[in-house]
């Protein structure tokens, strides 16, 4: 690990389905991270296109590259002089019915240097609440992470997040992101005991950032965005509403954590 302290920030949105008004809307949000001392930015899933129906953010897909979405992060990430994460971005693949749902990074010159492709696709029947992911997404392959000043960062989005399996095929983790668009009813249910164990038995810092409030299309998501620390924490927290949380991945704190309770050396394999 390379830097002692390295700040982090989530913004909050309510996207709504104009990707031009949406990410008018989230660049003062960055400009106000970046102010708070921010070196990495999160965007949350659907940041730029959050539509009245599934089938709209096909319609706004772009290819791998190149579009409004992807310019914006690029831009952004080099004016700004940060890391900036989009939470998720749909690209196009050769089904033109559904998309890749894409989180991308990209480093302060403006360099995309990963590309994590939504891997478990939500599925929930409850009620009038009924959600198919995989009607109009792709799922991705492979898990993914990167480089960044504070170590180790794992991607996800979202779903995968009750998947802890994904985060063990890494070692030595220093942040895990979890760009979401949460449903009200499984948020109350599952959003902070799921963003705690995977803090918790990873040992490392995780960052959620959230779709949190009453969108355009009358769809109300949890909210909550969150940063949490390697023992189970919470060190940062927007309930509902647009803004930003900040906070520091601490290297010493995940040291400490990890000298008192050496978890990791005490893990097993079964074949």
């Amino acid at each position: 690990m390379n830097a002692e302290h390295f700040r982090v920030a989530a913004v909050q949105t309510v996207s709504g389905g104009d990707v031009g008004e949406n990410l008018a809307a989230i660049e003062p949000r960055v400009a106000e991270a970046v102010g708070r001392g921010a070196q990495l930015v999160l965007l949350p899933e659907y940041f730029g296109i959050f539509g009245a129906r599934s089938i709209d953010k096909v319609a706004a897909r772009e290819p791998d590259g190149a579009g409004p979405q992807q310019d914006f992060l690029a831009r952004v990430a080099r004016e700004h002089g940060v890391w900036v994460v989009g939470g998720a971005s749909p690209i196009a693949i050769a089904d033109p019915a559904r998309v890749r749902s894409a989180s991308l990074v990209f480093d302060p010159s403006g360099k995309r240097v990963a590309r994590y492709d939504k891997m478990h696709l939500f599925t929930f029947n409850q009620g009038d609440e009924r959600y198919d992911e995989g009607k109009t997404i792709e799922p991705g392959q492979e898990p993914v992470a990167f480089e960044a000043p504070c170590g180790r960062v794992a991607l996800s989005i979202c779903y995968d997040m009750r998947f802890p399996e994904l985060y063990r095929q890494f070692t030595d983790l220093s942040l895990i992101l979890l760009p979401s668009a949460f449903t009200v009813v499984t948020g109350a249910a599952h959003w902070h005991v799921l963003l705690r164990a995977r803090a918790i038995e990873n040992q490392c810092y995780v960052l959620a950032a959230a779709q949190g409030g009453v969108h355009p299309n009358g769809r109300r998501t949890f909210g909550h965005s969150i940063f949490i620390d390697p023992w189970g924490l919470v060190v940062a927290e927007l309930e509902t509403g647009p803004g930003v949380i900040v906070g520091d991945v601490d290297a010493s704190r995940l040291g400490q954590v990890r000298r008192e309770l050496p978890a990791f050396s005490h893990r097993r394999s079964w074949p």
